[in-house]
């Protein structure tokens, strides 16, 4: 039978790789029409060659004119938006006496600044289709994490604005929900592992033996939880930050 299902249309940032990349590709494998955006453009080509459903963007979204730039992308690729998914992020791993200006302001233009200039450039389109946003968070924005200074205030910053954007966009039928991954198996965490003289495997077993579960979260899983919330299983739940981390913040 054919698919009578009206269409929807998710914009994902952050999904050359990782967290974001298997959120893509669920959302496509799900049927939705997805928006890809990334700074490596090969790698976001190996999300698939079909582009009757996918289309990639690749840039840096720093600045709020790339934002606004990139939602109307989307837009006039598809004409409508109903999921927002604010995936993009980077990591100093710095106290706050090594952190320097430039990566201070790095780490709050791409995981503070993007999220809210992409949201306000999206909120317009998300208010017609009664539609939402997730924001990729971090449990170190529920607590604390060592040398993680400007990660940690910019992931906490993420974690209000959601909750903020909730109670201003409820009445607008909007939902505004973070995940918040602990140890994901990523390449940001090969990146961790390699600066701790770990190889990649050795620091998903060292990381894994510190979570209640006994292992790290897989992308998969965080992906999962990303296409509930924009289901309709999850019109109830906005405000939301929801670990995803084995039991680390309980």
């Amino acid at each position: 039978m054919p698919d009578t299902s009206p269409r929807k249309v998710v914009l994902v940032t952050g999904a050359s790789s990782g967290i974001g990349c298997s959120i893509a590709r669920q959302f496509l494998d799900s049927g939705y029409h997805v928006s890809a955006a990334g700074r490596d453009a090969a790698r976001l080509a190996t999300l698939g060659e079909d582009r009757s459903r996918l289309e990639t963007w690749s840039g840096d979204l720093s600045s709020p004119s790339a934002c606004a730039a990139l939602v109307a992308h989307c837009l006039g690729r598809w004409g409508q938006l109903d999921v927002l998914v604010n995936n993009a992020g980077i990591y100093f791993r710095r106290d706050a006496p090594a952190t320097t200006k430039a990566e201070w302001r790095q780490t709050m233009a791409i995981n503070l600044d993007a999220p809210f200039f992409l949201s306000q450039a999206a909120l317009p389109h998300l208010r017609e289709s009664s539609g939402c946003i997730i924001n990729i968070a971090s449990d170190w924005g529920l607590k604390a994490g060592r040398r993680a200074a400007a990660y940690c205030a910019s992931k906490g910053g993420l974690v209000l604005l959601t909750r903020a954007m909730a109670l201003d966009h409820a009445s607008d039928g909007i939902r505004v929900n973070a995940i918040c991954p602990g140890d994901v198996d990523t390449p940001m965490l090969a990146a961790e592992a390699d600066a701790d003289g770990l190889t990649r495997a050795q620091a998903v077993e060292q990381y894994g033996r510190s979570s209640p579960t006994g292992r790290v979260t897989r992308v998969e899983e965080v992906a999962a939880l990303a296409l509930f919330l924009a289901s309709p299983a999850a019109r109830q739940i906005t405000g939301a930050a929801i670990p995803i981390d084995g039991g680390n913040t309980a």
